[in-house]
């Protein structure tokens, strides 16, 4: 719903700029005069030219803004998750309006063909000394098109590309934003540069053009990026079983002195290889839980799970004492809420990492317990809990926590599904904090949007 909400007034606040500068008769009735001039036909595309233009390259733009992570945009977003979420809809919506303009613009031929060129308005003018860029602007901006339409076709279908590779390509976005800015500010009419677009328009290209060539310098994220080094690596199986073939790896860092430290369920961009590029995956340990090393540097953990083609590489690739380097930390998934609702934690397969970390918070000598804390009930949802590599801790956390948290494990060979009604006992609403599968936590959603009076934190890691 906060998405919606911040793409919708987005776009209306860019229509209501375009309306304050637009003619005051917008001359889109009749389409067809008594003479047979398609007048209004042709006023109705000209407008429509212009305020999709408008949707799709302010759209662009905040993409762009919203690509350099900044904390302030995790602190409104209520988490980077958050963030990349309005970075993908912005994305769909910014390639769906992109579509529209380039459809205004092409049915000039199907006007021509059923009513001629009488009423086709002149060009407006524009600033001066572009004018005679007018026909390569237009040229640049409908290949930077079919390149947008292209990236946002292979971003979406996901199965196209490996991530190694659609990030590679991803990383031409911010040339085709270049390109399409130039295009815009080469064609938009002289008189939209007056209050109030003007003062909108002017500076929102200008923070996007930087913003891309921020982007395109590497430089995203460079102000929170550390270099630490790999303590330790575990893998969490037993051989006996065999059950290590498909298990999750513990990678300890030791992180060096610019590491300010991080709250228990944040979340950090790790990347243990520069041709791969950065991962987001969870800190699984909760502030100083760890200690230091025998260097004095901090140490936190990770749990990774070998889920895909990447994660499955890396326990063969990974060596203590290599570097790693950790952006971050971000996200807003701190497992607290208001003392007059029950709080529900449920977790599914990798999402249990960060509530090992919210867990720990919990554990006496520590880390000082947070007085304010609510008794937790907490879900846990495994394909086998006896095989389960996580299952040990996670109950010997939950025996111990302060405030108490009891846990309920829900085991898949034994036929013990978790449905949304399950959460709910007693009359008391609920704050649940959800990390999971895609597909029960759109279950979660849709009993939340029900009269069952829920509140559902939901952390997603689809970057793309």
């Amino acid at each position: 719903m906060r998405i919606k909400v911040a793409l919708g007034i987005w776009l209306l606040g860019i229509t209501l700029a375009w309306m304050a500068v637009a003619p005051a008769e917008m001359g889109v009735s009749p389409l067809v005069n008594a003479q047979g001039a398609a007048l209004g036909w042709w006023q109705l595309r000209q407008h429509t030219i212009y305020v999709s233009g408008l949707w799709s390259i302010s759209l662009m733009a905040l993409i762009m803004l919203l690509a350099l992570r900044l904390p302030l945009l995790d602190r409104l977003m209520g988490g980077m998750d958050q963030v990349y979420r309005l970075h993908k809809w912005t994305g769909i919506a910014a390639a769906l309006t992109a579509i529209a303009h380039w459809g205004a613009k092409e049915s000039s031929g199907l006007i021509k063909s059923f009513w001629g060129r009488a009423g086709k308005p002149e060009h407006d003018a524009v600033i001066p000394w572009l004018t005679d860029a007018r026909g390569f602007a237009k040229d640049l901006g409908e290949w930077a098109f079919y390149l947008l339409i292209a990236m946002v076709v292979l971003t979406l279908i996901a199965r196209l590309l490996p991530y190694k590779h659609w990030r590679l390509l991803h990383r031409a976005m911010p040339l085709l934003f270049l390109a399409l800015a130039f295009h815009a500010v080469a064609l938009m009419p002289l008189t939209f540069w007056a209050l109030p677009l003007g003062v909108i328009m002017a500076p929102l290209l200008a923070l996007g053009s930087l913003a891309a060539l921020w982007s395109l310098a590497g430089w995203v994220g460079r102000l929170r990026s550390h270099a630490a080094r790999i303590h330790s690596i575990t893998v969490l199986g037993d051989v006996a079983t065999g059950v290590e073939a498909g298990a999750p790896i513990e990678v300890i860092c030791a992180m060096p002195p610019s590491w300010r430290g991080h709250r228990a369920g944040q979340f950090a961009f790790v990347r243990f290889d520069a041709a791969e590029g950065a991962h987001p995956f969870t800190i699984a340990s909760a502030p100083n839980a760890l200690g230091n090393s025998p260097e004095g540097e901090q140490l936190l953990r990770l749990v990774i799970k070998p889920l895909g083609d990447y994660t499955r590489t890396l326990q063969r690739q990974l060596r203590a004492g290599q570097r790693v380097d950790i952006e971050g930390p971000y996200g807003r998934f701190d497992g607290e809420g208001s003392r007059r609702r029950q709080q529900v934690w449920v977790a599914a397969g990798v999402g249990v990492t960060p509530f090992l970390a919210l867990l720990e918070a919990r554990q006496p000598g520590i880390v000082p317990a947070d007085r304010d804390a609510a008794p937790v009930h907490m879900h846990y949802c495994t394909p086998h809990a006896q095989r389960d590599p996580l299952m040990a801790r996670l109950q010997d956390l939950c025996a111990q926590a302060q405030p108490p948290v009891q846990l309920t494990v829900h085991c898949g060979a034994q036929g013990q599904r978790l449905q949304p009604q399950d959460l709910q006992v007693g009359s008391a609403p609920l704050d649940i904090w959800f990390c999971g599968p895609q597909g029960l936590g759109d279950a979660l959603h849709q009993h939340a949007r029900g009269p069952s009076r829920w509140r559902l934190h939901r952390e997603s890691f689809v970057m793309r």
